[in-house]
């Protein structure tokens, strides 16, 4: 199953940690406030929420933040209600992109991601053009060093899982849709710490990017959509050719 595409590598060449840190707090807000409005305040009744709180605190986000990010998902703080919608589009060379956003104003999100594709010679689709190119998944995060890789996997299909990918950081475990959230709460009752739980599209076929030229403006596509302010997560099926990384390395 296609998992963790080599072009991520090029992200590690920029260091911009103010900047990430940033998007990585706003994507936990975002996702926080759509599990408090999915199943409510309550911790004990709501996984979605607790795994998100969890993710948040991993990578030292504010208390402040987090519980202001809760209010706005059960609408304490009044104003207009996130909204989960999603875009599909194609960028340089025809490659797919599927982008979920998290937001409260549908128009401008909207305008927005015209706009960015319009800019970086790609177009925006409509609903179901690309995402039939993928296969949605669950897709539960569990650290490396909660369990050695062939515990997990014993643990992981035992649970119910489809496919289990695992490197020195952490076990990727993926699920059939409908059985993400059986499967994450029965690998939490072993008392393992779920990182983070989440449907994914995984494209059905990579698309080998081997011109440097359209490499930097894929990539350049997608960071821009990843670091929209209201963007959960970007989906897409390109690869670069192991030469052109390091081109761009270089």
């Amino acid at each position: 199953m296609a998992g963790h595409n080599k072009w991520s590598k090029v992200k590690h060449i920029k260091a911009r940690v103010d900047a990430i840190k940033g998007r990585v707090f706003s994507k936990c807000a975002h996702e926080i406030a759509l599990a408090a409005r999915a199943g409510g305040a309550d911790l004990a009744a709501n996984a979605r929420l607790r795994t998100a709180i969890d993710h948040a605190k991993s990578v030292s986000m504010p208390k402040e933040n987090i519980d202001r990010a809760i209010k706005k998902g059960t609408g304490e703080l009044g104003g207009e209600m996130i909204q989960e919608i999603s875009y599909e589009g194609y960028g340089p060379a025809g490659i797919a992109f599927i982008i979920e956003m998290a937001t409260d104003n549908l128009n401008r999100t909207a305008q927005d991601m015209r706009t960015i594709f319009g800019k970086n010679s790609g177009t925006i689709a409509t609903p179901g053009s690309v995402a039939y190119q993928f296969d949605r998944k669950g897709e539960i995060r569990i650290k490396a060093a909660e369990l050695p890789e062939d515990a997990i996997m014993d643990a992981a299909i035992e649970a119910g899982a489809e496919d289990i990918q695992s490197d020195s950081e952490e076990h990727v475990i993926y699920t059939a849709p409908n059985e993400l959230g059986i499967v994450a709460n029965t690998l939490r009752e072993t008392g393992l710490n779920v990182a983070s739980e989440k449907f994914v599209s995984i494209p059905q076929s990579l698309s080998v990017v081997s011109d440097l030229n359209v490499a930097r403006q894929v990539i350049k596509l997608h960071d821009l959509l990843d670091e929209y302010p209201d963007t959960l997560n970007v989906f897409t099926n390109f690869e670069v050719a192991d030469e052109i990384l390091d081109q761009l390395a270089s």
